[in-house]
């Protein structure tokens, strides 16, 4: 049954949003970055926590030594789970042996890029799920600081996909925005600017290394809106350097730089222009500082033409990001008159567009949609029948070699979808499209061995995996003490009050 994780949303839209929903509110930054995991939550239920257990079970029958990041993501969503089961008895030195099992299967990550944003992760869900940050850092041991350190190892253009080569510090620049959200909630941010390195301003200097606009603008919009949320927004504009007009300004060169890209399947331009725009709108937004909106000409005036040259599949990925910066920025009326014409135009397409098509434009288009309507209020326009398709798209995703190896990817975005929406044992149940294997059984069995050939597409699985279990912590528990300070410093509505929180476990 489709159902709202909060019922607010139903009554008032993206208005019952919390202040962590209206700063990263997307699967891609989610499911393929690892920020923000576990909004919606709800109060714990045990269907929703089988989920989390069925797919642990089945990942070990193929991959049956996980190690490094896929063994911290099921550690961390079984700790997860169990911390929020009603009557959890945790005492102080089993937190701290599972901190310790947590901390050290990131040490054992081979890529240091997997192991800063595990750590950004861990350091996020500690504070959703009122951990004493002791647990990590001490006298002993400073897992922020080993982290920070671990930065250091990331080198340039080592991403492996279609733009391989063309990336620069694009990887470094995402890390550094992982663990400075996890240091964030933890109420580490000092630790970065008041030590021997300033490790804002390292980031930010790494933006000038990103060549292509496309990712420069979508990069930066995430480093920025972080940045804004942990109260070390000053750095962006008053530094020296005014970063946002700097990134600004490059983007809308795109034309006159004609930075090549890539994709897994055809892009149209309006595509490769529309994705850093609206995602810098939001980051604007996010900021408080909305005159850069306007700033040498109208910012929200270009997405109305590009809006209209996307290509179905394109709107079911942007429409989310476009609705959610309409919204940040009050321009939502002014703008498109309301949500309503872009909702109904989107969910039509859950019956045009074949999410089996293809692993990245149709495959992950159906998830975006799903979360659209149910952060708009209308889940009501999602039938079953379009929840069927997605379930069951996974045996059509195989049109090449790449989608093939590629299925996890998309699997990872529709079990965050899913799971939000009551949804998510869809995917588990015995169905006809499979030879009546689970939509998630048969996907492991296609793996490859030990899932050495799908690579790093598996750790979107974990990510997904580590939402469901976090999103279990209540729904009290919408907002943390750094989302709250952040929504009264932009005059956002704040999540819940501090009164409502538990106490922190300790050691």
């Amino acid at each position: 049954m489709v159902t709202t994780p909060n019922p607010a949303l139903s009554r008032l839209g993206m208005a019952a949003l919390a202040p962590e929903s209206r700063v990263i509110s997307t699967p891609w930054s989610r499911m393929v970055r690892g920020l923000a995991l576990g909004q919606y939550p709800v109060d714990y239920n045990e269907s929703l926590a089988s989920v989390v257990g069925q797919a642990k079970d089945i990942l070990l029958r193929r991959i049956s030594r996980p190690q490094g990041y896929l063994l911290f993501a099921l550690l961390l969503a079984d700790l997860a789970v169990e911390l929020c089961r009603p009557g959890a008895r945790i005492d102080g030195d089993g937190l701290k042996a599972s901190a310790t099992r947590l901390m050290d299967a990131l040490r054992a990550e081979k890529n240091p890029y997997y192991a800063v944003v595990g750590g950004g992760i861990l350091f996020d869900a500690f504070a959703k799920l009122r951990l004493d940050v002791s647990l990590l850092v001490n006298a002993e041991c400073d897992f922020a600081e080993e982290m920070l350190a671990t930065v250091d190892r990331i080198q340039p253009d080592q991403i492996k996909d279609e733009n391989a080569g063309n990336h620069g510090e694009y990887e470094k620049l995402f890390a550094y925005t992982s663990l400075f959200l996890g240091m964030g909630q933890a109420g580490l941010e000092r630790k970065l600017i008041e030590g021997r390195r300033n490790y804002v301003r390292e980031a930010l200097g790494l933006i000038q290394t990103v060549p292509s606009p496309f990712f420069k603008g979508r990069g930066c919009s995430m480093l920025f809106s972080v940045l804004s949320a942990i109260g070390l927004d000053g750095m962006i504009f008053d530094d020296g350097t005014d970063f946002m007009k700097e990134v600004l300004d490059y983007v809308d060169r795109d034309d006159e730089i004609s930075f090549p890209l890539r994709f897994p399947q055809p892009i149209s331009p309006a595509y490769v222009k529309i994705y850093p725009r609206v995602t810098m709108l939001n980051a604007i937004a996010v900021s408080g500082r909305t005159s850069y909106a306007t700033m040498g000409h109208d910012r929200l005036a270009e997405l109305k033409p590009l809006w209209a040259e996307l290509e179905p599949p394109e709107k079911m990925h942007q429409g989310l990001y476009y609705l959610i910066a309409l919204h940040n920025l009050g321009k939502m009326s002014q703008e498109i008159g309301g949500e309503g014409a872009i909702v109904d135009e989107l969910v039509q397409y859950l019956d045009v567009v074949d999410p089996g098509a293809n692993f990245f434009l149709n495959g992950l288009s159906h998830a975006y949609i799903v979360e659209t309507a149910m952060v708009t209020g209308r889940l009501d326009a999602i039938s079953g029948r379009a929840i069927d398709r997605i379930a069951d798209c996974f045996v059509r995703m195989d049109a090449t070699p790449l989608d093939r190896v590629s299925r996890a990817y998309p699997f990872a975005y529709d079990l965050n979808a899913l799971g939000e929406v009551g949804e998510a044992g869809k995917l588990f149940e015995p169905r006809a499209a499979y030879g009546g294997a689970s939509a998630f059984s048969w996907l492991v069995e296609q793996f490859s061995s030990d899932g050495q050939g799908e690579g790093s597409r598996i750790l979107m699985l974990g990510n997904a995996l580590i939402g469901l279990g976090l999103r279990l912590r209540g729904v009290k528990n919408d907002s943390t003490a750094m989302f709250d300070r952040f929504a009264e410093r932009v005059g956002w509505t704040s999540g819940s009050v501090e009164a409502d929180r538990p106490v922190a476990r300790t050691a």
